[in-house]
């Protein structure tokens, strides 16, 4: 469908069909909710979007490009400290927080509103978009982000989680808060969290940290934010904000215990945020859309339905999709299901238009695609290797130096980082493995995994061995915290996964290997496990993809999967879990080799 179709309307039923400037459908309620429809009850103290103070749209960009001012200092005067708010050091109010931690998750709305009212309602004057989803919620917002810093906006997100430094959840233009100014933000928001009532409990870490993004983004004049949902989306505490426009990516099966086992229920819980007055977009399909479309007609809310962007080619820079209305351009994220979040993202960028919140033009949304960052999901980095004569400049530093363990002449490492934390995830992780394979360096992969204890591992550990990437990959089990699965239960998970991925269609285990390994290298080896030495116990299933390195440091575990890697000559892939991808991208930056 091309831009020439725009503006074309049909009728059906009760539901007004239009075609949006970017050629997606979009199904407007016209009559009544059908009397059949069923889903969670509207809190109480929710008002209709109608019945709230609707902001006015941010002064709209003169062109693409234009930056938007700093607010002048009599905007932002300087405020004495409160002489009642005890201050706070970067790490103290990082530790203030983390101890929150021991509230655990406690699902609802209700201290987040009145957190939020006690700061007199920051969010009341903000406009944007809520995303929910099982996966590529956090792709979305950065792809939307990107799209409206191109076009001028100042934007604040919201991600989750961070990945080395706590101030990465709060960001204004695509920088986080600097440290002084999250101390003294977390400060103020907990002095009001302990002064709340008794009968609301105290307020979540996550909970914290969700009114005092609002707070920033309002001291800092944001033009529009771009919230990410953390959990389900009815009871989060980000659902205490509306700002218009409410999207769902998708809806697999994840956090089960909170959500509920099936993709029905979970569904229910993330379209909740489609609230009376938004606008919403979803890339959801089957069974999770029908309970999508349900809530929006019950909310009277225009759903703009959006499929994967035609793949037109993909390389180690991105991906290039044909877009509506933009032709052939360039997403500067990995994998494939990128074209599924920036049909999404671009669903967004239209309704955030549609609702007179922001204008977008075509090469603010091509300069944007092209220019968006997600640390961390399907990130590629390239590790330089020992400088070769002719290469690099005299008296260069090996980054195997730094490491301070091995020294010698050493390859280049592709270092491949993704979360993939549930199987949805490791199924993309796997696919888009396999088609950039040839875009990555040549050999036998390496794979750096940890994954929490709750998580399903053995599906995600399926969908891994089944990429042809991978199949021939030395695995490097560890652990980051004390929710993550032993290392040693992991690498069981993992030769039993190869052994069924192995076993011939007559049986299970009849064969031991793939490609004709023999049985008898089955067993457990000790030894060095390869160059430069490592700690743990290495096991062999029959074939080079079943060995086995278990180290439980996840220092010393990147370490030794380096030194697999530049022995190997292929790809090191670190999967599994946002903490484990987070401790190694700590451990770049600290080497210098990532900012």
């Amino acid at each position: 469908m091309r831009g020439d179709r725009i503006g074309r309307v049909t009728r059906t039923g009760r539901r007004v069909t239009r075609v949006t400037r970017a050629g997606r459908r979009a199904e407007e309620i016209v009559g009544a909710p059908d009397p059949g429809d069923v889903d969670w009850p509207e809190p109480a103290d929710l008002p209709a979007a109608a019945e709230r103070p609707t902001p006015q749209p941010a002064e709209q960009p003169a062109a693409a490009g234009r930056a938007t001012p700093e607010p002048a200092d009599e905007d932002r005067p300087d405020r004495p400290p409160d002489p009642a708010v005890p201050p706070l050091t970067y790490p103290e109010a990082v530790a203030a927080l983390t101890a929150r931690g021991r509230f655990g998750i406690r699902l609802g709305l209700g201290r987040t509103r009145a957190l939020l009212r006690a700061l007199d309602d920051p969010q009341a004057g903000i406009r944007g978009a809520l995303i929910a989803g099982t996966n590529g919620k956090g792709s979305v917002q950065a792809l939307v982000s990107a799209m409206l810093r191109a076009a001028g906006y100042r934007v604040g997100q919201a991600p989750k989680p961070h990945l080395v430094e706590y101030r990465e959840r709060i960001v204004v233009d695509g920088s986080p808060i600097e440290p002084a100014d999250m101390a003294a933000l977390v400060a103020r928001t907990l002095s009001i969290a302990d002064r709340l009532p008794r009968r609301l409990g105290p307020p979540t870490e996550f909970e914290v940290v969700t009114a005092a993004a609002f707070a920033w983004f309002a001291e800092r004049h944001v033009d529009v934010a771009v919230v990410e949902v953390g959990l389900g989306g009815r009871l989060d505490a980000t659902n205490a904000w509306d700002g218009g426009v409410a999207a769902v990516t998708n809806v697999a099966m994840d956090h089960a215990e909170w959500l509920g086992g099936t993709i029905p229920l979970i569904a229910r819980e993330k379209a909740a945020i489609l609230k009376r007055g938004d606008l919403a977009v979803t890339g959801a399909a089957g069974e999770a859309l029908e309970v999508v479309r349900r809530r929006a007609r019950r909310m009277g809310v225009p759903l703009v339905e959006t499929a994967p962007l035609p793949v037109l080619g993909m390389d180690r820079h991105g991906v290039r999709v044909d877009a509506p209305g933009l032709g052939d351009v360039r997403i500067g994220l990995l994998g494939r299901h990128q074209a599924a979040n920036a049909a999404v993202a671009l669903g967004v960028v239209d309704a955030l238009e549609e609702a007179g919140i922001a204008v977008v033009p075509a090469q603010a949304r091509r300069d944007g695609l092209a220019a968006a960052r997600w640390p961390g999901r399907l990130e590629l980095i390239e590790l330089p290797g020992t400088p070769q004569p002719g290469r690099g400049s005299p008296g260069e530093t090996s980054w195997t130096a730094d490491l301070g363990r091995h020294g010698g002449q050493r390859r280049s490492v592709d270092l491949v980082l993704d979360g993939a934390h549930n199987p949805a995830g490791a199924r993309a992780l796997a696919e888009a493995l396999d088609e950039l394979r040839p875009s990555l360096a040549p050999g036998p992969a390496t794979l750096l995994l940890a994954i929490m204890r709750d998580k399903d591992v053995s599906g995600m550990v399926e969908r891994l061995v089944a990429a042809v990437a991978l199949r021939e990959a030395r695995l490097v089990a560890t652990r980051v915290t004390a929710r993550g699965m032993d290392p040693a239960e992991l690498a069981a998970a993992w030769r039993a996964a190869l052994e069924r991925a192995s076993a011939p269609a007559g049986g299970r285990g009849a064969q031991a290997g793939r490609r004709g390994a023999p049985a008898e290298r089955r067993g457990t080896q000790a030894g060095s496990g390869g160059p430069g030495g490592r700690r743990g116990a290495q096991t062999g299933s029959g074939n080079p993809g079943g060995l086995v390195d278990i180290v439980p440091s996840p220092e010393e575990a990147f370490d030794h999967a380096i030194r697999q890697a530049q022995a190997a000559g292929g790809p090191l892939v670190v999967a599994g879990s946002l903490y484990l991808v987070g401790a190694v991208r700590g451990i770049l930056q600290s080497r210098g080799l990532v900012r």
